[in-house]
């Protein structure tokens, strides 16, 4: 099972400059207004949304994750720390 998390933003550049930051290198994707991973293991998604979250105010994005076909999830700073939670108690490995 694949889970998927996805960015967005109408301010070009801006999707770019998360990923340079949340990965700590150059991204060639300047004018992108959206991006999407999908990851094999779940709680993979704790370290982006923790590193979204704990960004948010820098950066003019939004995150939606999916856990399951055709079900997205959007993240806020409301939700964020019980998703986290949530990804370690559905997915204990």
């Amino acid at each position: 099972m694949l889970v998927t998390v996805n960015l967005y933003s109408q301010k070009k550049g801006e999707v770019n400059r998360f990923l340079s930051h949340f990965y700590n290198t150059d991204f060639d994707m300047e004018d992108s207004l959206s991006w999407e991973k999908k990851y094999a293991n779940p709680i993979e998604l704790a370290e982006i949304v923790g590193t979204f979250i704990d960004n948010f105010e820098d950066f003019d994005l939004t995150m939606w994750i999916s856990l399951d076909k055709n079900v997205f999830v959007h993240i806020t700073e409301e939700n964020a720390d019980d998703i986290i939670k949530y990804l370690y108690e559905r997915f204990p490995y």
